[in-house]
C-alpha cells in the first residue's frame, strides 16, 4: 500500500498544507482530499471508521467464496474521510479472479468516478434516467442502481444512499452480473457491529487504475 496520500480523481501526487494553506492540492486537480488505501485487516479497517463521514458500505453477508481485500478513505485529520470504499476479491464467473469495490462518497470528491474510468467528478447527464439495472438492499431499504457507461474491462452501478453517492464497480465486465444477486449492505461504522470479516490479499485496484 502506498504510504503517502494520492489525489482521489486520478491517483497522483498531492502536495502537502503549509504554512500558507491547509489544503493538499494535485498538480491536475487543484484542492482535494487526501487518499488513502488501507490493508485487508482488523487494523485497516479500524482507521476508515474512526473518521468516516459517509457509509462504509460491505455486501453482508459476503457472496460465496469472496474476501475483504482493502479499504479506501478520502479527507482530512479536520473534517474526516468524505469518502470511503471497501474491496473484495471473489471468484470470477469465467475463469481467475473477480474484484468489487463499494465506494460511498459526498458529491465533487471524484472517487467513484476514477475507480469507474469516466470523467468526474460526479456522473454526468443521464443518469439515472429509465427504469434501475439493479438493487441492493441498504439497512433494510431497497436501493436502485443504475449502469453507467465505463470501460470495456469493468461494470459500473451508482445510485443514491443516505445523501451520498453508492458506487459499485467491478472486473472484469462479467462480473457485473452479481449485481443481479440478492446483495444486502450493511454500514460497518454502525455501533456494535463486530463481524468476523474474512481478508484476503490486497486487491490490486487500489494501488491505481491502470487503463484509465
Amino acid at each position: 500500500m502506498r504510504p503517502e496520500p494520492t489525489c482521489p480523481r486520478c491517483r497522483g501526487h498531492l502536495e502537502p498544507p503549509n504554512a500558507w494553506s491547509s489544503e493538499w492540492v494535485c498538480a491536475s486537480h487543484g484542492p482535494v482530499l487526501p487518499l488513502l488505501a488501507g490493508s485487508p485487516s482488523k487494523e485497516g479497517l479500524a482507521a476508515v471508521r474512526k473518521n468516516a463521514k459517509v457509509p462504509l458500505w460491505l455486501p453482508w453477508p459476503l457472496p460465496l467464496g469472496w474476501l475483504v481485500t482493502g479499504f479506501l478513505h478520502a479527507g482530512d485529520a479536520r473534517e474526516g474521510a468524505r469518502a470511503t470504499g471497501v474491496a473484495l476479491t471473489g471468484p470470477g464467473l469465467t475463469s481467475g479472479p473477480a474484484d468489487m469495490i463499494m465506494i460511498s462518497e459526498e458529491p465533487g470528491v471524484g472517487l467513484g468516478a476514477h475507480l469507474a474510468g469516466i470523467p468526474g467528478p460526479d456522473p454526468g447527464d443521464g443518469f439515472a434516467q429509465g427504469p434501475p439495472h439493479a438493487k441492493v438492499t441498504a439497512e433494510g431499504r431497497p436501493l436502485p442502481l443504475w449502469a453507467v457507461e465505463a470501460g470495456p474491462d469493468r461494470a459500473v452501478y451508482l445510485g443514491e444512499a443516505m445523501g451520498h453517492w453508492l458506487w459499485a464497480i467491478l472486473w472484469p465486465s462479467q462480473a457485473g452480473a452479481l449485481m443481479i444477486g440478492d446483495l444486502h449492505l450493511c454500514d460497518l461504522r454502525e455501533p456494535g457491529i463486530d463481524l468476523d470479516l474474512p481478508y484476503g490479499a490486497a486487491c490490486p485496484w487500489l494501488e491505481g487504475t491502470p487503463g484509465t
